[in-house]
């Protein structure tokens, strides 16, 4: 059995069926699936530890507080944090931008300012920064897209200047999964006092992230893209920025004192942490660091792009295929965007579930790079280590069964 093998046996969810083929599920930009150890994890804090955090102080209480922010510390270590107050969890990397821009945005800009970002952008880091400037008055300037709609060190160049006070960009594409010069368009933002909010849902469970090496001021990411469950994520922020920032939710948990008329706050992180957290989540995001770490990123890199090769050069033997982004699987990571001329994406998607395929189809929740790309919606094919050369192979048997279907 080949070290992928043994790795796709830890998931459930990957030995069926679908209508009576082998499941080749190819849609991991939009989801991951949960190896049995994360399950595991969510399941003994509900059997053994299930109660409300910081609070209490019982035998239960106690174990979820320890099970919670022991996650937190994994997190912090994980993407590379100075401290775990520097960690605030969040619902996912929506949540955590929104927490960003009317948090930090609404106290920082104003009329004539100017909010840096890309047509490449997934809306979660798009409309939070619309919605700002519409509340500020602050201007919103994209970033030119190269000729592989990749986003350039020289293209933001052009447009960050001393107006400049936020750069909003996503770490790796969710269409083209092209990867950002992220260290040098911070220092480019910072040379001029901007600050840099990074959307890291699409690299955070494909390479090592080290947000002291980019030197991000704000990062995002989303736990169910990594194997975690759904609704929980994080936001990483520099100390002194979120000590800074008001917190954007107000109830219980993030309080230090309460009068008739006013409140104070706790110390980070908890002071963003308004309500009861999504424990069981955060339990779970925990293990999947586990899970990923003890696998190695080289090696979860190293595979993704041996698909990713192998796909794109059989995809480019068949007429009609027009693929997305930069071609060399190395500049982009671990999924391929793609259209079949004569057949519409919703069609190739039913299809290859027809032949137990699952892969993505429509705008992605990037509307203006479709309108960049010149089309309504595309194709997405996404890996993740626990993917195979089979399931490729499987996927492209069903691109072909495609065209034969519609006579291409």
């Amino acid at each position: 059995m080949s070290l992928t093998q043994k790795i796709q046996a830890d998931f459930p969810i990957l030995k069926q069926e679908v209508n009576e083929k082998p499941l080749a599920y190819l849609d991991n930009a939009a989801t991951s699936q949960k190896p049995k150890q994360v399950l595991d994890a969510v399941m003994k804090y509900y059997e053994w530890e299930n109660a409300n955090v910081h609070r209490g102080v019982h035998t239960l209480a106690a174990r979820a507080t320890d099970a919670y922010e022991g996650s937190r510390s994994k997190v912090a270590r994980f993407i590379g944090a100075r401290e775990t107050a520097e960690i605030i969890f969040t619902r996912g990397t929506t949540t955590a931008i929104n927490m960003v821009a009317n948090g930090y945005g609404d106290a920082n800009l104003q009329a004539g300012d100017e909010i840096v970002i890309s047509q490449l952008e997934h809306h979660s880091n798009l409309i939070p920064w619309q919605q700002l400037a519409k509340r500020t008055g602050a201007t919103l300037v994209y970033i030119d897209l190269d000729v592989d709609a990749t986003i350039t060190l020289a293209n933001a160049e052009k447009v960050i200047n001393e107006k400049t006070k936020i750069v909003a960009i996503a770490h790796v594409s969710n269409v083209i999964g092209s990867i950002a010069p992220v260290r040098e368009i911070a220092d480019l933002a910072h040379s001029v006092g901007a600050v840099i909010v990074v959307d890291g849902a699409q690299a955070v469970p494909h390479m090592k992230v080290d947000v002291l090496a980019l030197d991000a001021d704000f990062y995002a990411f989303s736990g169910h893209k990594m194997m975690a469950p759904t609704g929980i994520g994080a936001l990483y922020g520099k100390r002194e920025l979120l000590d800074a920032m008001n917190p954007t939710e107000f109830g219980g948990e993030m309080i230090d004192f309460v009068e008739l008329h006013d409140s104070t706050w706790k110390e980070l992180p908890w002071k963003m942490e308004a309500g009861t957290p999504n424990i069981a989540g955060a339990v779970g995001l925990g293990a999947a660091i586990d899970y990923l770490e003890a696998i190695g990123f080289d090696l979860i890199h190293n595979h993704e792009e041996e698909l990713t090769a192998y796909a794109i050069a059989e995809m480019q033997k068949l007429d009609g295929i027009t693929i997305y982004g930069p071609l060399d699987a190395k500049k982009r990571c671990g999924l391929i965007t793609f259209n079949l001329e004569g057949a519409h994406p919703h069609d190739i998607a039913t299809v290859l579930d027809e032949e137990g395929v699952a892969i993505r189809a429509g705008h992605h929740c990037a509307q203006p790079l479709m309108k960049w790309l010149d089309t309504s919606s595309t194709a997405r094919v996404s890996f993740y280590v626990y993917n195979t050369k089979q399931e490729v192979d499987q996927f492209l048997a069903g691109l072909k069964l495609t065209k034969e279907y519609f006579g291409l």
